[in-house]
């Protein structure tokens, strides 16, 4: 299972998501926002997958990923949007490690996403 670091802005998106990948087993850290979420990385936090909102005070999660990747090489990203202008930003930094879900999603969608990317 691997150790997850989730950013959503939103309490009740952020509760959700962290019941159901512990659920799954994953060692789950949750922030608040973009920010906080860099500052864990910053400070040493290992992470096998970064799961966040794309739409977020501060630091978006497209910037989060984007600061995030030369701090741990080979990071895998997930990110969560209900805009679609913010999806197509988002697919910009597609790649092999880098989902994108749309808002709302089910926890199955979420799951799945999660398994594959940690594959």
């Amino acid at each position: 299972m691997g150790r997850i670091l989730l950013a959503d802005d939103d309490p009740a998106t952020r509760n959700v998501v962290r019941r159901a990948l512990e659920a799954d087993g994953h060692s789950v850290l949750v922030t608040q926002d973009g920010s906080e979420a860099l500052e864990q990385i910053k400070e040493g936090g290992r992470f096998d997958l970064l799961v966040s909102d794309v739409e977020m005070p501060l630091l978006d999660g497209i910037a989060l990923a984007e600061h995030a990747f030369p701090l741990q090489p080979g990071l895998r990203v997930l990110l969560m949007s209900g805009f679609a202008d913010q999806l197509d930003r988002a697919k910009e930094l597609s790649g092999p490690h880098v989902a994108v879900i749309s808002k709302p999603f089910t926890l199955d969608q979420v799951r799945e996403s999660v398994r594959k990317l940690l594959a």
